[in-house]
């Protein structure tokens, strides 16, 4: 399916230097903040308490954040799980780590600004589980990562496996660099859309890297500059197609998900549009400076000496 097709190829290669240090200027300046600020984990990560309270209707968050915030509670997470009339809030860790007090406390605010509340549940999570989800989530990052090199070098050649890498890798680094920045939250559910982000632009990755396989193949006389311009320009429709879709639902999520979506709708914004940025402009510009070209996908045959043309020996 395409909206469009361009006969004439576009030349990206053309400007594959200027693209990169683009690229490599927007990583130094995320790495410089995450170096400098860091990130501003979520109780996940650096442990809290979690109340969990039932309303007999459906609740009004954003009216129970705004108590919570009013009685000096500073980022504080409210969010419904179950379904509507279930709330969980989620307060950072304070010095006070007496439970039943900060319940106390909590369902006091609730009765000022948010009447209705039947506490459910109390439960202190300490740094120590932080550190072990931090740990999980870093583990399972790098285990994706491995997974993809792995199935990038026998699916094409390591030449696209590492330059694949290379831009998703940058994908992740100015997500995190965008939360770093302007101090958003980082919680599990923006590692989940990193995460995601991480597996959607391979995809793109590898649909523009099977166009320059299948253009190797069939197509002769065209120099590696003008197979990836090729690829890419092919592929342009199918692109616009698909992230303009899957951007159109993060969309919805960002502006009617409410507080709960927000941070990873966010992310995922961010992620889809770096991520198609990395896939054509920068993975495909490394792939031609490591030095890929037709005779890594075109089979040399082999010739015996001695043998006639139809394979016998004489």
């Amino acid at each position: 399916m395409e909206f469009f097709r361009i006969k004439k190829d576009l030349p990206f290669m053309r400007h594959a230097l200027v693209f990169n240090v683009i690229s490599l200027i927007t990583f130094l300046l995320a790495v410089f903040f995450l170096l400098h600020r860091g990130l501003h984990l979520s109780v996940e990560f650096t442990g809290g308490t979690l109340i969990e309270v039932n309303y007999s209707q459906a609740a009004d968050l954003e009216k129970i954040r705004q108590g919570l915030i009013k009685a000096g509670n500073t980022d504080v997470t409210v969010q419904n799980f179950g379904s509507s009339q279930d709330v969980m809030i989620r307060l950072p860790l304070k010095a006070e780590t007496n439970s039943t007090k900060i319940g106390e406390a909590v369902m006091a605010t609730l009765d000022a600004e948010a009447p209705g509340a039947t506490l459910r549940r109390v439960e202190f999570v300490g740094p120590q589980v932080g550190r072990e989800l931090a740990e999980n989530g870093s583990l399972a990052l790098l285990l994706v990562i491995v997974g993809i090199v792995i199935y990038l070098a026998l699916r094409f050649e390591w030449r696209f496996a590492v330059s694949a890498i290379i831009a998703n890798l940058h994908d992740i680094v100015i997500i995190l660099g965008f939360f770093a920045f302007f101090q958003w939250e980082f919680s599990l559910t923006v590692l989940a859309a990193v995460l995601a982000v991480l597996g959607y632009s391979v995809n793109e990755s590898v649909v523009v890297f099977d166009r320059v396989r299948e253009t190797f193949k069939k197509v002769r006389g065209l120099t590696t500059p003008q197979v990836i311009d090729h690829a890419i320009t092919g592929t342009i429709s199918r692109t616009i197609i698909t992230h303009g879709c899957t951007q159109l639902m993060v969309l919805s999520m960002l502006i009617f998900g409410g507080a709960t979506l927000h941070y990873f709708a966010l992310a995922l914004t961010i992620g889809i549009c770096f991520g198609i940025y990395s896939s054509v402009l920068v993975a495909s510009p490394l792939v031609m400076w490591l030095g890929v070209s037709r005779e890594h996908f075109i089979k040399v045959k082999k010739t015996v000496e001695g043998a006639n043309e139809d394979g016998a020996v004489v």
